[in-house]
């Protein structure tokens, strides 16, 4: 039965035990009696009463609906609304269900081409940094050593100043090379670059350190370079964000030939910060790969960044990579 017809009959039902309930013994006079009153406004809340139940019920799938579309979020998916109710409204709750996966599909497909997108950017500009900008102030460096060598004492003094400020400023030209295009990921792997990335993060008040677990299965290079990117974000934020002294990353087996990263400080907490473009990126790149993503306070206090690869992804990967 539709939902019109539905709607429909318990209405006509109500009005039908009215009708009834006049044709019964019921009597009214003429002017009403108080008595004869009170029977009627009893009758007429009853009914009203009964109406709206009867309303609350059949509409009870829709209000459920609503609220699982009011809350959805292509960043967390998996959530599906159990198909229930008559006709009409399973149909609709399954088509919504539907659009949802193809929603769910439509983005991880879009962020995807965005992330590689900015992958490749990402490389254009470590690549420019590095043969450019680098190479030009290497040879800055050369010539203010060569003019330095020839000035007099008291403008010596101030080339070697200028020497050393170009210096630092070519250092850091190649850190942020370093951190756009992950030369030692490509080179030596996925466990020497989290160690190396810790170690850069390393600072007089803050430690880094990485642990990785034994006999982990391969990873194809997508999976490895999210993970990485992962553990990148989650070391950035806690240097910036936090006031935390101490940052482990982890990445260790889990069941179901599952692999696991874990980011976890002794900070304040997320609590209820909004999540940012950072936090945002992660869950993209985590959908890139079908791994699940969480990220909260942690049991004994501080921030945790868990990405797990599930091991349906981890096995396909790893019988791609040794084929």
């Amino acid at each position: 039965m539709s939902l019109y017809w539905r709607i429909f009959v318990l209405n006509a039902a109500v009005l039908v035990v009215a009708v009834l309930l006049l044709l019964g013994p019921v009597t009214v006079s003429t002017p009403v009696l108080f008595g004869e009153a009170l029977v009627l406004l009893a009758g007429l809340i009853v009914m009203v009463i009964a109406n709206a139940v009867l309303l609350r019920i059949a509409l009870a799938p829709l209000a459920r609906l609503n609220r699982a579309m009011a809350t959805v979020d292509l960043l967390k998916p998996g959530s599906r609304t159990t198909v229930t109710g008559p006709g009409e409204i399973a149909e609709l709750t399954t088509s919504f269900n539907a659009m949802l996966a193809r929603l769910e599909a439509e983005r991880a497909t879009s962020s995807g081409r965005a992330l590689s997108a900015q992958e490749a950017e990402r490389q254009r500009l470590a690549r420019e940094l590095h043969d450019e900008v680098g190479q030009t102030l290497t040879a800055v460096l050369l010539q203010l050593k060569h003019t330095a060598d020839q000035a007099p004492q008291p403008v010596r003094d101030d080339l070697r100043q200028a020497q050393e400020t170009t210096r630092a400023g070519l250092d850091e030209i190649r850190r942020i090379a370093r951190r756009l295009r992950p030369g030692v990921l490509e080179e030596l792997g996925l466990y020497s670059a989290l160690r190396a990335l810790t170690a850069e993060f390393t600072t007089s008040s803050l430690s880094a350190t990485a642990h990785i677990s034994p006999g982990l299965p391969r990873l194809d290079p997508a999976t490895e370079l999210v993970l990485y990117r992962v553990a990148q974000e989650g070391l950035t934020n806690t240097a910036r964000h936090t006031h935390a002294t101490r940052v482990e990353v982890h990445l260790r087996a889990l069941p179901d030939a599952r692999v696991g990263l874990l980011v976890r400080d002794n900070g304040p907490g997320i609590g209820a910060a909004p999540e940012g473009a950072g936090i945002s990126g992660m869950r993209e790149r985590a959908l890139l790969i079908g791994a699940e993503f969480q990220i909260g306070q942690g049991p004994h206090g501080g921030t945790e960044i868990r990405l797990n690869v599930t091991g349906h992804a981890a096995a396909d990967r790893t019988e791609e990579t040794e084929r």
